[in-house]
């Protein structure tokens, strides 16, 4: 069976990847795509936005137009126009959502919680496979290393990006808190600026770097009075995570309801 598609942001560096990807992929079809209010894409043909030739489907600024005819919805945005785009499928025939976007705040994430009561919702900081096989390996990790191993994570990405830490930092952050038996707000350290006083024990430490066109790099670092180790991550295409969500898009197509994460997807 082929599945229908939606893809927000569409002229967007995830948006593109995922729609070359799927164009080459037989069991998808592109249905439509969106983008902001007074973007120089709208109108444009989605294939042409993703430098290929184009298929008859333009841009639209309209979630009702571009997921008119889609089963699954897949949003790489921005938080306020990703819980926004979720709330308006309600009047689509979209059964679920792949959301690859990061930096929600409180009461967006009590938005889609409330929006995953109708739709099966995939949502992940990152949809690389690697990167979710390193997050159980960070787990299993923090388990067997003692308060003794500091934890630190480090992430690079490309200048543009917003949030920080990124999402896949935070995805790995869980994971090494989860190993210590306890959630990250009691184990995430603040940033080093000044005079910090001290490294508490047991504490999970970030630290970020933006710059230049970097796609993707996550380190994770034990470090003992003796010996590091360190578990990696580099991505050198962004296509990894567009294969990742249409694999997600794949899976959840006939889920019921709920919140769901590349773990289900991957059955980790």
């Amino acid at each position: 069976m082929t599945l229908s598609i939606a893809i927000a942001g569409a002229a967007g560096r995830m948006g593109s990847a995922i729609i070359r990807a799927a164009s080459a992929d037989p069991r998808f079809r592109i249905a439509g795509g969106t983008e902001r209010t007074g973007s120089h894409a709208l109108g444009m043909d989605l294939g042409a936005l993703a430098g290929g030739s184009g298929f008859g489907i333009a841009a639209a600024d309209s979630v009702h137009a571009a997921a008119t005819s889609a089963d699954v919805w897949i949003d790489f945005t921005t938080p306020e126009a990703t819980v926004g785009a979720l709330e308006a499928l309600g009047g689509t025939q979209v059964c679920a959502a792949i959301v690859g976007t990061t930096g929600f705040d409180a009461a967006q994430e009590a938005r889609i919680t409330e929006t995953a009561q109708r739709l099966a919702i995939v949502r992940s900081g990152n949809f690389s496979l690697g990167v979710n096989l390193l997050a159980a390996l960070v787990k299993q990790a923090a388990s067997k290393l003692g308060q003794g191993w500091d934890i630190e994570i480090a992430e690079a990405h490309h200048r543009r990006k917003v949030d920080a830490p990124s999402g896949t930092a935070l995805l790995l952050g869980e994971a090494a808190a989860a190993g210590r038996g306890k959630p990250l707000s009691e184990l995430r350290l603040k940033p080093y600026d000044g005079i910090t006083g001290e490294r508490a024990e047991g504490g999970i430490g970030f630290s970020v770097t933006r710059g230049g066109g970097i796609v993707g790099d996550h380190d994770v670092a034990f470090i003992s009075e003796r010996e590091i180790v360190t578990l990696s991550h580099h991505a050198v295409d962004r296509a990894v995570f567009a294969d990742g969500a249409l694999a997600a898009a794949h899976w959840v197509a006939d889920k019921p309801p709920g919140l769901y994460g590349m773990n289900d997807v991957l059955g980790l």
